[in-house]
């Protein structure tokens, strides 16, 4: 963990109420897709985490959802704003663990740590295919981006707006060897009964008080004890869940 005072490079709309950022500081202390940041606020108590959608070693791109005070805060800053911010938490999806056929699963704002994974998944040499889950059409954000990276990407709606009709569940291929899941805790634990005996790694959102492992406010329960989403996690192996 670091902190480190990044400036607002963009600050734009993707889809209904979520808007993607793209930020101008040291990226170096992310060393894996899935690890978040902890971004303080003005006139804020508690930090706001976000997951990395992307990075490099002076830019960080993160993504999210306009769901209260805190985020409309977000989205009202402009370029050249600075932000306080603690970087690389979270241990984030380990890429060695992956198989060849990596399914990597998105749904609504927990995409965007999945877009990382897809181009970590690439970089090893492994051949990854998306299924990326919203609402409606016009939630839909970085299909494009996804089928940029020339991998095969599948969306479904639940209304059948776009893509296909339902959940993530309803694109899952024939074959596939490993999948890697990033969503609200329904789609998740229908992921982990309709994979059966396939192997995988979920990125679990949870409320946080600290946001690297003091409060102990974001535990959940495993088959090894208690473990707190953002220090143990937020990724943690399908088997160790209990549900």
């Amino acid at each position: 963990m670091k902190q480190v005072t990044y400036t607002i490079a963009s600050n734009r709309l993707l889809a209904a109420d979520v808007y993607e950022m793209q930020l101008s500081g040291d990226g170096s202390p992310i060393t894996a897709p899935g690890q978040f940041i902890d971004l303080k606020l003005d006139g804020f108590f508690l930090r706001r985490p976000i997951s990395v959608c992307d990075w490099s070693a002076d830019t960080v791109t993160i993504i999210y959802k306009v769901v209260g005070r805190g985020t409309a805060a977000l989205a009202a800053m402009a370029p050249g704003q600075t932000l306080d911010i603690l970087v690389g938490l979270g241990n984030g999806f380990d890429v060695t663990k992956c198989g060849p056929r990596t399914l990597v699963i998105g749904g609504g704002v927990g995409t965007p740590p999945m877009y990382g994974l897809a181009k970590a998944l690439l970089a090893a040499g492994k051949t990854p295919t998306a299924i990326l889950g919203f609402n409606t059409k016009s939630e839909i954000f970085y299909e494009d981006r996804f089928r940029a990276l020339g991998i095969d990407t599948a969306v479904t709606t639940v209304d059948g707006s776009y893509g296909i009709k339902g959940f993530v569940t309803d694109a899952l291929p024939e074959q596939y060897d490993f999948f890697c899941a990033c969503g609200p805790l329904p789609m998740l634990k229908a992921l982990y009964r309709a994979t059966g005996g396939t192997p995988g790694l979920m990125s679990f959102e949870e409320r946080m008080g600290c946001g690297f492992g003091a409060c102990m406010g974001c535990s959940i329960q495993t088959k090894h004890g208690n473990k707190r989403v953002c220090k143990d996690g937020p990724v943690l192996e399908k088997e160790e869940i209990l549900w």
